[in-house]
């Protein structure tokens, strides 16, 4: 049984990941709010132990299954990024919106490794749990992410990733 309190503490750190990783307050709040739906749905799935790296794996599906279904609606795979990267931002600190433009520029999967990592303070396995990935797919997608956020940031393009030759 989840325990409602412990549910409604969780509320703000689901709301600070969906806003990073979706750039925009209204969507994120959706977000949160159909993963909280999914929580109690799925209730009686739920064994105990981590509340929150639960919680960060229904947001996750419920995450991964939007961007799918807008996909095949919109017929565009990039069009979330690209729509997210040109909203107004100027209320925010130049700094800050560089780095929200940068981290919006980032596909899905580098994005939230890097929020997991650097906003959730999730250790890798933990990581590797929420996203049902293994440790070393993590490992690599961090580093990745970690590359192309500081290209992105200096203003330099992206190296392209290496393409192995059989």
């Amino acid at each position: 049984m989840i325990d409602a309190e412990a549910l409604v503490a969780e509320l703000p750190r689901l709301r600070r990941y969906g806003r990073a990783l979706l750039g925009d307050v209204a969507r994120a709040d959706d977000l949160v709010q159909d993963t909280i739906e999914r929580a109690l749905r799925k209730a009686a799935h739920w064994q105990g132990g981590n509340l929150r790296a639960w919680l960060l794996t229904l947001m996750h599906n419920v995450f991964v299954n939007q961007v799918r279904r807008n996909d095949a609606l919109r017929g565009a795979s990039e069009a979330d990024a690209v729509e997210l990267a040109m909203r107004d931002a100027s209320s925010d600190g130049l700094g800050l919106r560089d780095l929200d433009r940068a981290m919006q520029a980032l596909s899905a999967d580098h994005r939230e490794i890097l929020l997991l990592v650097g906003l959730e303070n999730l250790r890798y396995e933990e990581i590797a749990g929420v996203l049902d990935v293994p440790i070393g797919t993590v490992m690599s997608r961090l580093s990745r992410a970690r590359t192309q956020l500081k290209a992105q940031l200096e203003g330099s393009p992206a190296r392209p990733a290496l393409t192995r030759v059989k």
